[in-house]
């Protein structure tokens, strides 16, 4: 009867080791499905993200200009920056970018590294394009255009703007009269031509010109007048989109009208900035239907926008973005409510992008490009190889290590140490984790550790085996005695990469994090994985053979 309760025992275990080995082999299909180049389905989305140091890239330093900042605020400024610019990077699929700050002396620097970004100028303009904004107020000398200049300036306009009319009937070229003549910036790139749009999008004038007054091709035959002055205006074409909506490809020229001129106009800077702003949003003026941004500030911008209100009543209060004038209007009364708004001469895209690249963050200190640097990608690919090379010279130094020393427990855990390898890697691209040349040093470093738990099992299980025990009981106890200094040795591995992880420069967290994942891995490899190949493997018949167990003799009955 005893002996039968054993067999049922027994029998239960097997199955639950065929349980657990199909579990380990599902795993690793899904590891390698992972991990396999040009994936398939759902796989393709995942692969290795690799860092600025092993597939090239941008590297660039700005310094912060804080002549204006108060001396302890200046390093809090520069983190500022620092975090602006990183997320503005991120808004832009930039994978990992490394933002770091760097102080010494007076010169507060900002280095950026953008990994896989080889145009410079890309690069450039995504930093560039964070906007700077500024409120700033009358200073002691201002030229404003009088009522008879305004007119007269707003005449000369009209004039011009009817000579082009006429030529653009005539048959001249539109889009070399746009190009040359447009006050439109963007549009004039394009040779006058706007983007498709639906009804609603522009002011109500330019509407009726393209939806009712004109057909395609036709130029207006009369100056279409708005609050941004003089526009030209020829349909291009028309189309229903996917909503069964008119959709009209139109372009323009535009002259505008100036009642002031504040280009002579001196402006003192204030404390209130961009570092004040919680959040932008678009907004539509209800008379005009114009597209406007509008700003709430935090508690302190609050304050410093009610007192600059409250001191310039019948004085204009100027917005600066990028250093350039948006608009400057005149305050009618203390605004206390921290809520402000720019009414520039731009159209809904232009608003809509204005609103995401302020909630992207403003930059709270102006910056400069001292230097920028091109990462080739023959550096990157070199770097590549070596990497590949150490990481398959560690993993065959580790496997002959194990198979000349325990045999057939080295054997199987050869096998395990490719499951642990498939995992690692696999957790690597589905996290994602940037690989960097520390990272890659991360993961090699870990191999060991993971061969390392192996090797305090199989030492314990000889000394089972030396002490007379079974050979299926000292391969439990080997497992079930090493549990514990395995436990304690990689737990207080862990501990440091958290520490690394959380005080580290990025090179630094790097190698950490990789080397925690390649560690949490290497104890499910040690303790299940080779667990459950060895218990597959073993059996009776190889109480006789422990020669492949590392034992040199035969054991003393």
């Amino acid at each position: 009867m005893q002996k039968k309760t054993i067999f049922q025992v027994k029998q239960m275990s097997k199955n639950q080791i065929r349980l657990a080995f199909l579990g380990i082999v599902l795993v690793t299909a899904f590891a390698i499905a992972v991990i396999w180049p040009n994936g398939f389905g759902w796989f393709n989305q995942f692969k290795i993200h690799l860092g600025l140091d092993l597939q090239g890239g941008t590297h660039l330093v700005y310094e912060a200009d804080v002549n204006a900042i108060d001396s302890v605020d200046k390093k809090e400024a520069v983190e500022g920056v620092r975090d602006v610019i990183e997320r503005r990077v991120n808004a832009y699929g930039v994978s990992e970018p490394t933002v770091q700050t760097n102080y010494s002396g007076d010169n507060y620097r900002i280095i950026v590294e953008l990994a896989g970004v080889k145009d410079v100028s890309e690069a450039i303009k995504m930093i560039g394009e964070t906007p700077l904004l500024e409120f700033k107020t009358q200073g002691a000398q201002i030229s404003v255009s009088t009522e008879e200049n305004a007119s007269s300036t707003n005449s000369q306009a009209k004039t011009l703007a009817q000579d082009l009319l006429k030529k653009a009937l005539a048959g001249e070229d539109f889009a070399k009269l746009a190009t040359e003549y447009s006050e439109d910036p963007e549009s004039a790139k394009n040779g006058g031509d706007l983007p498709w749009v639906t009804k609603g999008q522009f002011v109500p004038e330019f509407d009726q010109a393209i939806f009712v007054d004109l057909k395609p091709g036709e130029i207006s035959p009369n100056l279409v007048e708005s609050q941004f002055g003089y526009h030209i205006i020829k349909k291009i074409e028309e189309r229903i989109n996917d909503k069964g909506e008119v959709e009209v490809h139109a372009a323009h020229i535009l002259i505008q009208n100036t009642n002031a001129d504040l280009s002579n106009v001196t402006w003192d800077t204030t404390a209130l900035g961009g570092r004040n702003l919680q959040k932008a949003y678009l907004e539509f003026d209800q008379n005009t239907n114009k597209p406007m941004v509008g700003l709430e500030f935090n508690a302190e911008g609050k304050d410093l926008f009610a007192a600059i209100t409250e001191n310039n009543v019948g004085k204009p209060v100027a917005i600066f973005l990028d250093g350039f004038l948006i608009s400057a209007p005149t305050v009618q009364e203390a605004i206390k409510d921290g809520n402000a708004v720019i009414s520039g001469n731009f159209d809904v895209k232009e608003a809509k992008d204005m609103v995401r690249r302020l909630n992207s963050g403003a930059l709270p200190v102006p910056i400069t490009l001292l230097s920028q640097q091109t990462i080739g990608a023959s550096l990157g690919a070199n770097s590549v190889a070596k990497s590949l090379t150490a990481g398959i010279v560690g993993l065959a130094a580790a496997a002959l290590f194990m198979l000349l020393l325990y045999r057939l427990p080295g054997l199987v855990a050869v096998l395990a140490l490719g499951v642990y390898s498939a995992v690692t890697l696999a957790i690597f691209e589905m996290i994602p984790i940037t690989m960097t040349l520390a990272g890659v040093a991360g993961f090699i470093l870990s191999i060991g550790m993971a061969v390392d738990a192996n090797v305090l099992i199989f030492e314990r299980t000889k000394e089972e085996l030396r002490e007379g025990r079974s050979l299926i009981s000292a391969v439990e106890n080997g497992f079930s005695r090493a549990w514990s200094s395995i436990r304690d040795s990689n737990f207080s591995s862990i501990i440091t990469c958290i520490i690394l992880a959380w005080f580290g420069t990025s090179v630094v967290k790097g190698f950490a994090i990789t080397l925690a994942i390649g560690i949490f891995v290497s104890m499910f490899s040690a303790i299940t994985v080779t667990r459950t190949f060895l218990r597959l493997v073993i059996s009776k018949k190889f109480e006789d053979k422990l020669w492949l167990f590392g034992l040199n003799k035969k054991r003393q009955e």
